[in-house]
């Protein structure tokens, strides 16, 4: 029996996941798309209850809210691969993808379902990143290009290493991307 697929596509923000993720749950066909972003609703919710002001780049956010957000993704990704064999989260899981004990407890949650982890790390250029969350226009980067220095010195976009379920889906250019859309639709299925 073949193995079921957990798939993160994962990168720091306006590296192109979503629209990513969403030609990768097209070209599969038949699997389930899942975007963190989708919980935002509650974490507004939370802010507004607390008497916080809405900034994810926050130490609120930090200490409160981010954490939850994973975990409630991961918890409806590890309960739909009860009903489908490839489920794909798009959320950047930035420090967890570098943590060898998160991506070891992943690999033994996912064994005891049948299934895999596979880890898509999408690779963009910064300056195509700073370009792409000026034209999204997103109220949850408005912190990020006002502050973008600061905010960039924050960010690791170097490759994580180590990780032997990792592929690098290249996304600066239209060229790179129609190259790496089928070599991850193969990876994935493989």
């Amino acid at each position: 029996m073949a193995k079921k697929k957990l798939v993160l596509v994962t990168s720091p923000p306006a590296c192109g996941k979503t629209f990513i993720t969403k030609n990768l749950a097209r070209a599969l066909n038949n699997c389930v798309y899942l975007d963190k972003d989708d919980l935002i609703v509650l974490s507004k919710q939370i802010y507004k209850v607390a008497g916080e002001p809405f900034d994810r780049s926050s130490q609120f956010f930090q200490e409160n809210i981010r954490d939850a957000e994973y975990l409630a993704i991961l918890e409806i990704a590890f309960n739909a691969l009860n009903y489908n064999d490839t489920v794909l989260i798009n959320a950047p899981f930035k420090s967890e993808i570098r943590d060898q004990e998160w991506l070891s407890m992943m690999r033994q949650k996912l064994a005891a379902k049948n299934a895999e982890l596979c880890i898509i790390w999408v690779h963009t250029d910064i300056e195509i990143v700073h370009q792409r969350m000026i034209t999204r226009n997103s109220e949850r980067d408005t912190w990020k290009i006002e502050h973008w220095d600061e905010y960039v010195a924050t960010q690791d976009y170097s490759t994580p290493k180590g990780i032997p379920e990792l592929f690098i889906f290249n996304n600066s250019s239209d060229e790179e991307f129609d190259e790496s859309i089928v070599q991850a639709v193969d990876y994935i299925r493989r």
